[in-house]
């Protein structure tokens, strides 16, 4: 837009509409959040878009997957939680093997596909 003498105004507009997405995008990405309570539930915040409880007792496997579908999940590197009767959540937490570790002392049947 600058090389071809575009007005400032619109260059300014243009601009500010990137910074806000751009923005955005990093706080989603930084603010999102998997907690385990006490209670045995899996908490999933990710920014003020997706705030859903999970219990722990309903998980019946963890494993790695490739699937790009929408979630709360920063990275491209995920794992993918099956609960319920067909439902599935992908996350991507930083230690993928110590958070299903940690999933599996609150319900040891949730089968472990990850590798070691």
């Amino acid at each position: 837009m600058i090389y071809k003498s575009e007005p400032l105004e619109a260059v300014l507009s243009v601009g500010g509409i990137f910074l806000l997405v751009y923005g955005l995008c990093l706080y989603l990405n930084f603010s999102t959040k998997y907690t385990i309570t006490e209670s045995g539930i899996l908490e999933v915040i990710c920014g003020f878009l997706y705030h859903k409880r999970f219990d722990i007792k309903k998980i019946k496997s963890v494993a790695k997957t490739g699937n790009l579908m929408s979630s709360p999940a920063p990275s491209l590197d995920r794992i993918e939680l099956t609960y319920g009767k067909f439902d599935v959540i992908v996350i991507s937490p930083k230690d993928k093997n110590e958070f299903a570790r940690a999933l599996q002392q609150v319900n040891p049947e949730i089968e472990n596909k990850l590798k070691p």
